[in-house]
């Protein structure tokens, strides 16, 4: 592929340090992918509220993704910025917010995420309504969804069409739903839809709280996948901030390699031989220190069986991945 102007400024400029640390992930990535191999992007902090689908929903769409693991917020909020958008409120100098400025944001029911103030009334709880209608749908069906399935039919159905405020195809999550992406979503729990599903069955509203799938699920899924998804190539993760969005789907490669036998078989020398990731590509700016497992470099994983010593492709960029992502992104697709 002939690489455009953002691609050419990149190799010619970036030749040191973090910056040539991005352009060597950014060529392993194109090369992995070129050569038939797929990838799994991981997204951690508030990549969606950065509006990180401007660039993902274009690699998805061009299918240089074929699997997202992301937090519930990342999960919500990327919807929320679909439908609220024009109510957002930037605050350029949110580092010297007093108190009484952060109690007057609340009072307003705006929800800071660095400089960036979520809206509560027409993001969450205008999503509310049409979520809570598909929970008590599937309750009464006796059917059971994971928490992503339940926004992808959203988006689908265009349910909430009329409160679209941005071009959709900046909205990762709905090129994940056209593309049938899978997409992973642990501790969903730990979300603000997350959060109205549990007091929903609270309130009696929901009668089942295993309505919505649990990361155990997830996992389980997950195990499935990946098997069958390296059948005949690798698999790759490009991961964006730490959390249990990285955590959780490097696991899959140990679980597999290491608890899928029984007790029993293992004595016997039984094995399950899953291919360790073909590529690892970790953006964070969390520093290594003690016990920080968000900031560990990649070789710790080696002892943990979730890379190997001869892994070709492993790299890390200490940066802020708002800067970065979107740069690899760009070369990956040629830009």
């Amino acid at each position: 592929m002939t690489k455009g102007p953002i691609s050419q400024f990149i190799k010619h400029n970036y030749r040191h340090f973090n910056s040539a640390a991005l352009v060597d992930a950014a060529v392993g990535y194109d090369e992995f992918i070129t050569e038939g191999n797929k990838m799994m992007v991981t997204l951690g902090g508030a990549m969606s509220t950065a509006e990180m689908g401007i660039s993902l929903a274009k690699m998805i769409r061009e299918d240089k993704v074929h699997l997202i693991v992301c937090t519930g917020a990342n999960l919500e909020e990327d919807v929320f910025n679909l439908v609220a958008h024009n109510y957002y409120e930037r605050v350029p100098g949110y580092r010297y917010l007093s108190a009484d400025d952060e109690q007057d944001l609340h009072s307003r029911h705006l929800n800071r995420v660095t400089d960036t103030c979520i809206p509560e009334e027409e993001a969450m709880r205008r999503i509310e309504a049409v979520i809570l209608k598909q929970w008590q749908e599937a309750d009464q069906k006796g059917e059971r969804l994971f928490p992503h399935e339940f926004f992808f039919n959203i988006l689908k159905q265009g349910l909430l069409r009329q409160h679209y405020e941005i071009p959709v195809k900046d909205s990762w999550l709905m090129a994940a739903a056209e593309k049938n992406i899978p997409v992973v979503v642990p501790g969903w729990e730990d979300s603000s839809v997350g959060n109205m599903f549990v007091c929903a069955v609270k309130r009696g509203d929901v009668k089942n709280i295993s309505t919505v799938k649990s990361g155990l699920e997830y996992m389980d899924w997950l195990i499935d996948f990946y098997l069958n998804a390296t059948k005949e190539c690798e698999m790759g993760m490009f991961q964006i901030g730490g959390g249990i969005s990285g955590d959780f789907p490097i696991c899959v490669v140990p679980t597999i390699n290491q608890d899928m036998v029984s007790i029993e078989d293992r004595d016997k020398g039984i094995e399950v031989t899953a291919k360790l990731w073909g590529y690892f590509c970790q953006i964070s700016d969390s520093t290594t220190s003690y016990g920080s497992y968000s900031g560990a470099v990649p070789n710790e994983k080696i002892t943990w069986g979730k890379l190997h010593k001869d892994t070709k492709r492993t790299y890390v960029v200490e940066s802020d991945a708002t800067i970065v992502a979107p740069l690899i992104f760009a070369y990956v697709l040629g830009e």
